[in-house]
């Protein structure tokens, strides 16, 4: 039985963009895409159902973009707001609501959940000193503070997060913190905020959540365990900021929420909002019901970096509270990279959706199919403008799209559109055919089921292949003039096959599930999973019309253009240098002890993307280094290299490992690494002065 008939409702979430910029195809395929799909399914089995999304429209993301731009946060919102809600609605995402978390209701909710906290004395009021720009005049968000990763050195590492290892970050882990504002070191002073004890809540996380292995993605549920294993400590729900929703206490004046307390918040403030615009009891979607049974089933859409907020904090918010349902599940996509290399707004690496849908109108189906034949439903996967091309063109245009069409031309062409027989109800006649067909049915509902979309439109691809098989078989072209009883047959059982076709694309492709239901003259545009599927005797269809087009050569080639145009254009410039650090004095740098060396092995680190495990010939000593260069160089092919090694680093244990010094490397604007050694031979142990 499905796991789906156990809920009488569904809440379902994706995440909510952050309002600083447009949408790209990476975040189609990390929450919006999967939880349309999954959307799609649930109302097709008519079932209670409210999705909700909106505009993540605090934190410092926004306020630095309008830093940025010389405008207010209030501006860069609104513009963004709209322009991400209308990008939604031309591509058809079915929310029931987009909100946006600067209207009041949220404020309101917001704060009521805060207070709701703060008077069960859940939350940890403590003094501690934070980073404070004195040219400013102002604390810092942990993302106006830029600095040296502990953990891989990267040294444009954010104050909450390392981007290039993905470690979590106090702004007072950076080596070397820089304000952003200023450019200048900040300063600590101290300041009193509010703090949620994840420790506290710990022993409760962890039983939960292992209750969710087996059900829970490999990927989602090891990433929680991995946060619970390093152990979890107090996290601040209040900052010092001018821009936010602000914290309803008397002696928190200039103090807002933390981004990450308020924004999830914004779905249940949205789900509010479409109750009272349709005249719904909210309350039956969110909160914990008399009996148990009764209870929503509230599942998350978000990519892999939102884990840990979807499946820590914010449940521990809901768990403090106590009156609201947890998260059944939180089917977290991994990341979708780009041509080869990773998607990027900062270098404008991108494939735009707004742009997309002005360059190439009227081809949602095609990117949705593309995208969900690609998901990164486990770890990465990667988008290229060919593999675009040679889906459209040698699957849906050559099996879908072909099969629909030889069928209705057919149909036309004998019958001119009509069908008729000698019974009143024109159903599937041939049962191996229906077996088959019955089989694909299964395979999609399971693996929607299962959160699994490749697979599941990988079925309802073999539906299209079934057809065209089964078409190829009988040739009612040929048997029309020897049996034209069955050449009737086998056209009626394709059109059949076409509705059911239908029926099951309708959550992936709905345009293209709502031409066929035209072509095949049916009063509704949405056909229900339990709906009948058959024609009445003399009905008539609709002329046929192609699908889809084949894409060119040369649509290819502009967009692979564009992109060669963008990625010159984000080339690092003079202007991309960054500045120069504070002083030091002669007797500092005579410290550091730099000498060439030679990597004699290298090798990954089990469960790291970012690290390599090298033995280094200095000259003095073989040592072992942990390196944080593995995204840039195969473990083989830096056998030999020679490098520049500072040697008298104090040794620091990374992943388990002694790692004893540090490898020189240039990193340009974009991230890129490379070695730093002589231009001619030297014998290891040689200084660098």
């Amino acid at each position: 039985m499905s796991q789906l008939n156990k809920y009488k409702r569904f809440t379902i979430t994706s995440a909510l963009p952050y309002a600083n910029g447009p949408l790209h195809i990476g975040h189609l395929a990390g929450a919006y895409i999967p939880g349309d799909i999954f959307v799609r399914y649930l109302r097709l089995k008519k079932k209670d159902v409210v999705y909700v999304c909106g505009s993540d429209e605090h934190g410092a993301a926004i306020t630095i973009k309008a830093k940025k731009e010389g405008t207010t946060p209030q501006a860069i919102i609104d513009k963004y707001h709209e322009q991400i809600k209308d990008s939604f609605e031309q591509f058809g995402i079915a929310f029931d609501i987009y909100h946006r978390t600067s209207s009041p209701i949220h404020h309101e909710l917001s704060q009521e959940f805060f207070l709701n906290l703060y008077e069960k004395d859940e939350f940890i009021e403590k003094v501690s000193e934070q980073y404070y720009d004195e040219d400013f005049d102002q604390f810092l968000a942990d993302r106006y503070i830029i600095g040296t990763c502990p953990n891989c050195h990267n040294e444009n590492a954010y104050g909450d997060q390392c981007e290039k290892c993905g470690t979590s970050l106090s702004p007072t882990d950076l080596i070397n913190p820089v304000s952003t504002l200023s450019g200048k070191p900040p300063v600590l002073k101290p300041t009193k905020h509010w703090y949620l004890p994840l420790d506290k809540y710990q022993p409760w996380l962890e039983q939960w959540i292992d209750t969710k292995e087996g059900s829970w993605k490999v990927n989602v549920f090891g990433q929680c365990k991995s946060w619970l294993k390093q152990g979890l400590q107090p996290r601040s729900m209040t900052r010092d900021l001018d821009w936010g929703i602000d914290v309803p206490l008397a002696d928190a004046k200039g103090k807002k929420l933390y981004v990450w307390m308020d924004a999830p918040i914004g779905y249940i403030s949205a789900t509010k909002q479409w109750a009272i615009d349709h005249n719904k009891d909210w309350k039956l979607y969110w909160k914990k019901q008399a009996d148990e049974q009764d209870n929503a089933c509230l599942i998350h859409f978000i990519g892999k970096d939102n884990i840990v907020f979807h499946c820590i904090t914010f449940p521990s918010i809901l768990h403090a509270h106590g009156e609201y349902i947890l998260p059944q599940n939180v089917p977290a996509n991994e990341f979708l990279n780009l041509e080869g290399d990773k998607l990027s707004t900062s270098r404008n690496h991108a494939v735009w959706l707004h742009e997309y849908l002005e360059e190439l109108p009227n081809k949602q189906d095609e990117l949705r199919y593309v995208l969900t034949s690609i998901l990164p439903e486990t770890s990465d996967s990667e988008f290229t403008w060919k593999d675009y091309q040679a889906r459209i063109n040698n699957e849906l245009v050559a099996i879908l799209g072909n099969f629909v069409n030889r069928v209705m031309i057919l149909m036309h062409k004998f019958y001119e559109g009509k069908v008729e027989a000698e019974t009143d109800r024109i159903e599937l006649t041939d049962t191996a055919l229906n077996a088959e067909l019955g089989g694909y049915y299964d395979e999609i509902e399971k693996n929607l089921e299962a959160y699994r979309y490749r697979q599941a439109l990988q079925a309802v691809m073999d539906v299209a292949r079934l057809g065209n098989r089964y078409l190829t078989e009988k040739e009612p072209w040929k048997a029309i003039k020897t049996d034209p009883e069955g050449a009737k047959q086998a056209l009626h059982n394709c059109l059949l096959l076409i509705g059911h076709l239908a029926t099951c694309a309708q959550p992936f492709l709905p345009a293209t599930a709502k031409k066929i239901i035209g072509m095949l003259n049916w009063p509704n545009e949405v056909i229900p999973y339990d709906q009948e599927i058959y024609f009445n005797n003399g009905h008539q269809l609709n002329p046929p019309s192609l699908l889809f087009e084949k894409i060119e050569d040369e649509v290819i080639e502009r967009q692979l253009q564009k992109l060669q145009a963008k990625k010159e254009a984000a080339a690092p410039k003079s202007a991309d240098v960054q500045p120069a650090k504070e002083n030091i004095n002669y007797e500092t740098f005579t410290t550091m002890d730099i000498r060439t060396g030679t990597i004699l092995t290298a090798e990954k680190i089990a469960k790291t993307k970012k690290l390599l495990k090298l033995t280094i010939d200095t000259g003095i000593d073989e040592r072992t280094i942990v390196s944080g260069i593995a995204e840039y160089y195969e473990p083989e092919a830096i056998v030999g290299q020679k490098v520049s090694v500072l040697v008298n680093l104090e040794p620091r244990e990374i992943k388990g490992i002694l790692s004893q010094g540090m490898i020189l490397m240039a990193e340009d604007s974009t991230g890129k690494l490379s070695f730093v050694a002589p231009a001619d031979e030297f014998h290891n142990g040689s200084v660098i002065r």
